[in-house]
């Protein structure tokens, strides 16, 4: 009768992870209701995959991935990472349980800690960027900040080359659950600048 319980029990985790692995599977293909946009993204690099939190989730927090000023061929901001929790997971502010989610991310810098809502999700953005010039050391995104559901507006220190740019509109739905992002890649003997631009998701 154990083995008989043992069996049943072995059995049961093994179709709950598969059911978990199908439902991360099926997440990249998740629907949203709005995307939020703003005007002064760069215009270099090629778009990467659109990944979105996992159904049932939306983005609490956020990172990004930075290249600190003193080199010759500066690349600024080169990745953004959403940071995703269930309504349960948020409410009872469960951080462990997160899951990242990513799009193109450039080759330069190193990840931030997490910046999480204090209650909440992502509801909208703005960029500071730097115009391309010629001659110049171009480096497109410089940073990034955040609003969450209760209006609080989260920062990281990155670099602050550029201008900032008008807020994205606000979330309809409960808050941000994807995003896609522009990236140029490594140029050589070229002017880097990694992340030009950001396309965020809202699901309801």
């Amino acid at each position: 009768m154990n083995h008989f319980i043992s069996m049943m029990f072995s059995l049961l985790v093994f179709i709950g992870l598969q059911v978990s692995v199908e439902s991360l599977e099926r997440s990249t293909n998740r629907g949203y209701i709005s995307e939020l946009t703003v005007s002064n993204g760069g215009t270099w690099g090629s778009w990467g995959n659109k990944e979105m939190c996992p159904d049932g989730t939306y983005a609490a927090g956020f990172s990004l991935k930075v290249e600190a000023d003193g080199t010759s061929d500066n690349t600024a901001l080169n990745g953004i990472r959403l940071h995703c929790l269930s309504v349960f997971h948020r409410l009872s502010n469960s951080f462990h349980d997160e899951i990242p989610v990513q799009s193109g991310v450039g080759s330069w810098g190193q990840w931030t800690d997490v910046k999480w809502c204090s209650s909440g999700f992502l509801r909208a953005f703005m960029m500071r960027v730097k115009p391309i010039k010629a001659g110049t050391d171009n480096t497109a995104v410089n940073n990034i900040v955040f609003q969450c559901n209760d209006g609080v507006v989260m920062k990281v220190d990155a670099t602050d080359s550029g201008d900032w740019g008008k807020w994205s509109k606000t979330c309809e739905g409960k808050g941000i659950c994807g995003l896609k992002t522009r990236v140029q890649g490594l140029q050589g003997s070229g002017d880097d600048t990694a992340l030009n631009d950001v396309v965020l998701y809202c699901c309801k």
